[in-house]
């Protein structure tokens, strides 16, 4: 019995101190507006994008990411295609400016790729997450410095996910999946516009 007590004691503290997985918003949520500045500098604001027509936002790890970068490709590839849709493509990055020119640079991105200064579109889309210390530590000793690159950042990524955002600020696609390697295809996001 006491060996029972002392599991569930370990188990609740421990709960206390992880961090929250992210879960994302959900289909049918209001999408929190935004301002942010593009890889050109250009401030962008979702509210004001969204008077033209559907937006789809996809966040992204960052340029250091090949799953990431053969997404961002594909969308580059279709963007007619999303275009026709009356939708408007952004990319979201905790990167600092310099490692978005390089996902440009690698993925001919001609879309806006926002930098998330202080994460607010993270933490807004509730998709952010810390990166443990085991996983920072796997990663710098095979040269890759997420910290470093994501500058203010610092240790957080976000969950790669995909939402597709109506007029009305409703969102009506959402792909969050936790597994970094598994991606919506371009016809998924399509048909979903």
């Amino acid at each position: 019995m006491k060996n029972i007590f002392l599991f569930v004691l370990i188990l609740t503290t421990t709960g206390l101190f992880a961090q929250e997985a992210p879960e994302g918003l959900f289909i049918g949520s209001k999408a929190p507006d935004f301002r942010a500045k593009d890889q050109n500098g250009v401030e962008l604001r979702l509210k004001d994008l969204l008077k033209e027509g559907k937006v789809v936002i996809v966040f992204y790890r960052g340029q250091w990411c090949p799953y990431c970068n053969r997404q961002l490709s594909r969308l580059q590839d279709s963007i007619q295609f999303i275009k026709d849709k009356g939708a408007t493509l952004l990319a979201v990055s905790p990167e600092k400016y310099e490692m978005i020119e390089k996902t440009v640079e690698k993925t001919k991105a001609e879309y806006s790729i926002l930098l998330d200064e202080k994460m607010k579109i993270m933490k807004a889309y509730e998709v952010e997450f810390e990166v443990p210390e085991n996983t920072l530590t796997r990663y710098r000793n095979s040269g890759l410095d997420i910290e470093k690159n994501n500058g203010a950042n610092g240790k957080y990524l976000p969950v790669p996910a995909v939402y597709i955002i109506d007029k009305e600020s409703n969102i009506t696609y959402r792909f969050f999946e936790p597994d970094y390697k598994k991606r919506p295809s371009v016809k998924e996001i399509l048909d979903n516009l």
